[in-house]
């Protein structure tokens, strides 16, 4: 299987997010790597279900809660942005304050 360089990021993201809901499934907290793969995936996600960037902007501030994650994550954290690929192209989605 040869892929991009762009679908192999896809991939390693994917497969951190997925390491990160099984760690948070044992009730661990999210560290800022686990927590930015979380973010990211399901923004990629949103995207390709054809949800609007206006739209994942706002869903990107409900996925993580400050109990989800560490102590001080949420301030590490100020913005996510993710080149996401919709339906019409590729849009850069930016979410502030995605902790909340």
């Amino acid at each position: 299987m040869l892929l991009t360089p762009r679908e192999q990021e896809k991939l390693l993201i994917f497969v951190a997010a997925e390491l990160a809901r099984k760690r948070q499934a044992r009730g661990l907290k999210l560290n800022y790597p686990e927590s930015i793969a979380i973010l990211s995936a399901e923004i990629m996600e949103a995207a390709r279900d054809g949800k609007s960037v206006a739209e994942i902007m706002s869903y990107g501030a409900t996925i993580l809660s400050r109990t989800d994650v560490m102590e001080g994550i949420p301030e590490m954290i100020p913005e996510v942005q993710v080149e996401a690929t919709f339906p019409d192209g590729t849009k850069l989605v930016t979410v502030h304050d995605p902790i909340q």
